[in-house]
């Protein structure tokens, strides 16, 4: 059965003087300011699309990783990912870049690696953002 996860944002004004908000309904997590400022120069407490995409990109190759190496026999006991996604106003977004460190008893380093290339190509947030380059660094602690 599918499921349906919704956010709403809210914006006013132009692209540049304007500021929003947006909301994570399903989860009533909460409700981030946004501008354009957080977007191109510096966060200053607000989020931005980018962020939201890193953080929807980390958890999902977490966990596509995670259900990739318990079902060939080799359960993580942990799996920390940082996702980068490299913005530039007037090109939009460049590239994403994954960092993984994981704690996997008994896999070898080679193996890690080759599993977390699979995640990285069968996550369903890579799978929707396969038009922008994603590179990614994957090592066991």
């Amino acid at each position: 059965m599918a499921i349906t996860q919704t956010a709403n944002a809210h914006w006013e004004g132009s692209l540049v003087e304007g500021k929003g908000n947006v909301s994570l309904d399903t989860s009533k997590s909460g409700s981030f300011e946004i501008d354009w400022k957080a977007r191109a120069e510096e966060a200053g407490g607000k989020t931005s699309p980018e962020e939201l995409i890193a953080a929807a990109h980390s958890s999902c190759y977490s966990m596509a990783l995670s259900h990739g190496l318990t079902g060939a026999g080799t359960p993580p006991t942990s799996i920390d990912t940082k996702a980068e996604v490299k913005f530039q106003a007037g090109q939009g977004i460049l590239g994403i870049h994954l960092t993984v460190r994981a704690n996997v008893p008994g896999l070898s380093q080679e193996a890690f690696v080759e599993a977390a290339e699979g995640a990285k190509a069968n996550c369903p947030v890579s799978k929707a953002l396969a038009a922008v380059d994603i590179t990614l660094d994957a090592s066991l602690v």
